[in-house]
């Protein structure tokens, strides 16, 4: 390139920043400056009676209200219909004043913006009417954009029965989860970071189970505990309850105390293309009475089972789990060993395809199929186990349904290729063939030391 088509190319980016920040001006020119209206950055005294007047006036004119870079301490504001409030980004700063309230409420109410707002907890206490420093309740069309939300004593945000988007976010330092989601009717969670929280990171829930259809995609969650302990219900990442019709894609969630992503008794979720990293537990669940789960191209580093398509005896079933890299299982769980263990690459129960699959290094099963008698319908096709203990491990206890093991690729299994298991116990040989078990078709497979 020219030094003339250089500076050409140049000019026309500059021009186009220019016109973006005049875009972006425009877009404010017809907002209420806040200082008009008595609110003062910086205030050494509560602006509550001023903010929440500011808020009102700007929506009775029609208009959005524009906070100037500074620290408002407040409490208690509740947000009408139409309420539009624009700050800058990371300057702008409402603090919460405590005594046993809240920062923000709204109820069933619509249109709802909040853009380029800090919103610090302050790790003041809340109220017991509520479980979030900022709750939302049947709200329609809210949007939350490039905004923050730091140091709540409970969850950080609350949304129930909320439709809209909450996009390019930052939630911290919650002491519990750094956002739940109640009977959602139409929400994008997308682009969010969620970091440093108690309890949990993303929770897609209902009081009851029915059709929800979140999506929770593109979000960075991280380091995320588990404040009340237990075996899973707290320490995750992103967790789905009784929500069907969620999609969980392009996440990326890494040192969780329990899962990364952990969907209980959700129908018809889809788990795509996330990167779990550490997590303390078994990375990726489809659990309890599901019936229909998605499970594909997802990357596993660190778990004590990667991924675990479980609870046939309380409804769990239908899946399909391909193309998913797992790596580093460890057998060295956060609580005793219970039913089948840890040390896991995948385990399926129930009318469930395991197909091309990479599992590296599990140290007990790289594939688990089914658990005592509760088995049916698995077909295990086309994958690559690799350094395992024993690389598959089927049930061949009484009572177990049908399951296909063929042309998988099995090397440096350490306790056996491909066994039949009772509960824990091996019960076979190597199951070259499976003339004595009518239930299981085992043909094609390569074994190499």
């Amino acid at each position: 390139m020219n030094r003339r088509a250089f500076l050409a190319g140049t000019a026309l980016c500059l021009s186009g920043t220019v016109a973006s920040a005049q875009m972006k001006v425009a877009d404010l020119r017809g907002s209420i400056d806040s200082a008009d209206l008595g609110l003062v950055p910086n205030a050494a005294n509560d602006q509550t009676t001023q903010f929440q007047n500011a808020v009102n006036r700007a929506v009775e004119r029609g208009r959005a209200l524009f906070l100037p870079a500074g620290t408002y301490p407040v409490a208690n504001l509740r947000l009408p219909s139409g309420t539009l409030i624009v700050g800058v980004p990371g300057r702008t700063r409402l603090v919460y004043q405590g005594g046993g309230g809240q920062l923000i409420r709204a109820e069933g109410v619509s249109n709802i913006g909040l853009t380029g707002i800090t919103f610090d907890g302050a790790n003041r206490s809340i109220g017991d009417f509520t479980e979030g420093l900022l709750h939302f309740i049947g709200v329609r069309n809210l949007s939350l954009d490039n905004c923050q939300i730091a140091g709540s004593a409970k969850t950080g945000l609350v949304l129930d029965r909320c439709s809209g988007r909450v996009e390019n976010c930052l939630i911290s330092g919650s002491a519990e989860a750094g956002m739940r989601s109640n009977e959602a009717d139409g929400l994008a969670i997308t682009g969010n970071t969620v970091t440093d929280c108690a309890n949990g990171g993303i929770w897609v829930h209902r009081w009851r189970e029915g059709e929800d259809g979140t999506i929770v995609s593109g979000n960075r969650v991280e380091r995320i505990g588990a404040r009340y302990g237990g075996t899973g219900q707290f320490g995750n990442g992103i967790n789905v309850f009784r929500a069907h019709g969620v999609i969980v894609s392009n996440n990326r969630v890494a040192d969780c105390a329990f899962s990364a992503i952990r969907s209980n008794s959700g129908s018809n979720v889809q788990i795509l293309g996330n990167s779990c990293m550490r997590s303390g537990e078994t990375a990726i669940y489809s659990e309890f009475g599901f019936q229909g789960a998605v499970i594909s191209n997802n990357i596993v580093d660190g778990a004590t089972t990667g991924i675990s398509i479980a609870n046939f005896m309380n409804g769990g079933r239908m899946a399909v789990c391909s193309g998913n890299l797992i790596r580093n299982i460890s057998e060295d769980g956060p609580y005793p060993p219970e039913v089948a263990g840890f040390g896991i690459g995948i385990a399926a129960e129930a009318d469930t395809a395991l197909t091309g699959n990479v599992i590296e290094g599990a140290p007990k099963f790289g594939l688990l199929l089914g658990w005592g008698p509760y088995m049916r319908n698995i077909a295990a096709s086309q994958n690559v186990l690799r350094e395992c203990g024993t690389g598959i491990a089927v049930t061949v206890v009484d009572g177990a349904g049908p399951a296909i093991i063929t042309n998988n690729i099995v090397q440096g299994a350490k306790s056996g290729a491909i066994n039949g298991f009772r509960w824990l116990e091996k019960a076979t040989g190597e199951l070259n063939n499976a003339s004595d078990f009518a239930n299981l078709t085992v043909q094609g497979n390569q074994v190499m030391a």
